[in-house]
């Protein structure tokens, strides 16, 4: 089972760095996200959500590799080699786009939207879907980056120990 964290920065440009940061961390095998989308209140009245994968475009690319396939395959007696191609690979991006855009993967669109409305103008909220974690490890690469944790899913001993390692200085190594 994934456990939600969701961290408030006072600016995107914050919630970005620490979202690479724990990318960065995720190649080292510290951490496992199943999500990490960054949701800003534009302070106009709108969120911009910022995802990692984009599905309707993923669903689109997968889709018109699959359509080229099998319009080669299928429609190439029928029409002809490069108009059987291209209508397999056109009809599969399009069907491709539709179910990606139909499918909502990790945290939910509507619940980051409505979170992050009530964030102040121009700030932003890190909201994490995380599936597995070596807690000490990431707590001392994240300690001192700032931010408030506003919702999670951990256990209470675990949650204060972000809340923590986040507010606490960030060790200096001695020169």
């Amino acid at each position: 089972m994934s456990d939600l964290v969701v961290i408030i920065y006072p600016n995107e440009q914050k919630a970005e760095e620490i979202r690479q940061k724990l990318l960065d961390l995720q190649r080292e095998y510290l951490i496992e996200l199943e999500d990490a989308v960054i949701a800003t209140n534009t302070g106009q009245g709108h969120v911009k959500l910022n995802q990692l994968l984009n599905p309707t475009a993923a669903g689109a690319l997968t889709g018109s590799m699959w359509g080229l396939l099998i319009g080669a395959l299928f429609l190439l007696p029928v029409v002809g080699p490069a108009i059987g191609a291209i209508s397999g690979a056109a009809l599969g991006a399009a069907s491709g786009a539709i179910s990606g855009a139909l499918t909502d993967l990790g945290i939910d669109d509507s619940f980051m939207k409505e979170l992050a409305a009530k964030l102040a103008p121009n700030s932003s909220a890190l909201f994490l879907l995380i599936r597995k974690v070596t807690l000490e490890k990431i707590l001392d690469a994240i300690q001192g980056t700032g931010g408030e944790v506003i919702k999670t899913s951990l256990d209470p001993a675990k949650e204060q120990a972000l809340r923590d390692a986040l507010a606490r200085a960030p060790v200096v190594a001695a020169a």
